[in-house]
């Protein structure tokens, strides 16, 4: 089954041409059947990219998905016309009332500032402690892992040295999980990001590594009931995300290394090898299906 999309949103032309299938409001309200109702908070810049970035990894399962996109209403976004946001996005101040099978948290261009600089913070705080009783499952990204952690276990984000920056093997912690059920061991994530999670850090909250290596930290890490999902790395990006990353800091004058294991033979010159995209359908699907399709109640009303 599709992914149910608001008429006219832009992602809409570019899924389809790589046949992702994908359902309209006005076509949608025609079955008899339940969506899921999966919240997607996006706090990236390039708003419309993540969009189908992440619309692409939900269409593929047999699931029909009701998405509702939402915003920060106390942040301007600089990136993304006023137009787009009014027709298709949600203020996060607003949708306190309504409940969801899952909610998706992205990452955002925020890391190196301390939580309370950002402008945000407080209306992001006050959407995750309502996630708690209105949201049956959550998955949290890059960024998005830094402000839950923080919040919900008092764990503080470690800055690296230098950006972690490239294509990264990791290794598979537990072998039941089926979060992680259909993927190699190692396999492969895209990571970009000037923090980490260390292992020790979320096992003394009570969480479970699932996944990770000694380069990238804790990279897949879980709440004991997998209630909440926690994703350090980018399993949504395109094939050209990291290189357009790495040739805008290059231009604006940054002091940014080659990205790891992603151009052929280490040349910018050549494209990128795709070495994840199997795994990102693979874990979206096994997320949507088996901790959140499986488990979360029929009424929502009953969360």
């Amino acid at each position: 089954m599709p992914v149910n999309v608001p008429d006219g949103l832009p992602a809409i032309d570019t899924l389809r041409e790589e046949n992702v299938f994908l359902m309209t409001e006005q076509r949608a309200i025609t079955q008899d059947i339940r969506p899921l109702e999966i919240a997607i908070v996006n706090l990236m810049p390039t708003k419309a990219a993540t969009e189908a970035q992440l619309l692409r990894l939900l269409s593929n399962t047999p699931l029909q998905v009701r998405v509702t996109l939402i915003a920060m209403g106390g942040h301007v976004s600089k990136n993304t016309a006023a137009s787009h946001m009014e027709a298709f996005y949600q203020d996060s101040r607003h949708i306190l009332e309504r409940r969801f099978d899952g909610l998706i948290l992205t990452g955002a261009p925020v890391e190196t500032l301390p939580f309370e600089d950002v402008d945000y913070w407080q209306e992001l705080t006050a959407l995750l402690e309502w996630s708690r009783t209105h949201v049956y499952r959550s998955l949290f990204i890059c960024w998005g892992v830094n402000a839950a952690l923080r919040h919900f276990y008092g764990i503080e984000k470690r800055v690296l040295p230098r950006k972690l920056f490239g294509i990264y093997p990791l290794t598979s912690k537990e072998h039941t999980s089926r979060l992680l059920l259909g993927l190699d061991n190692p396999f492969f994530m895209p990571q970009s990001r000037y923090t980490t999670v260390l292992p020790e850090d979320a096992e003394k909250a009570g969480l479970k590594v699932l996944a990770g290596s000694p380069e990238a930290g804790a990279v897949v890490i879980v709440a004991p009931e997998h209630e909440q999902v926690f994703v350090t790395g980018h399993l949504e990006y395109d094939a050209d995300t990291l290189d357009r990353e790495y040739r805008r800091d290059l231009a604006a004058g940054l002091d940014i290394a080659l990205p790891v294991n992603y151009y052929a033979d280490d040349d910018p010159t050549k494209p990128p090898v795709v070495r994840w995209r199997t795994y990102a359908h693979q874990f979206f699907a096994n997320w949507l299906n088996h901790y959140v399709y499986q488990e979360t109640p029929y009424d929502l009303t009953r969360l």
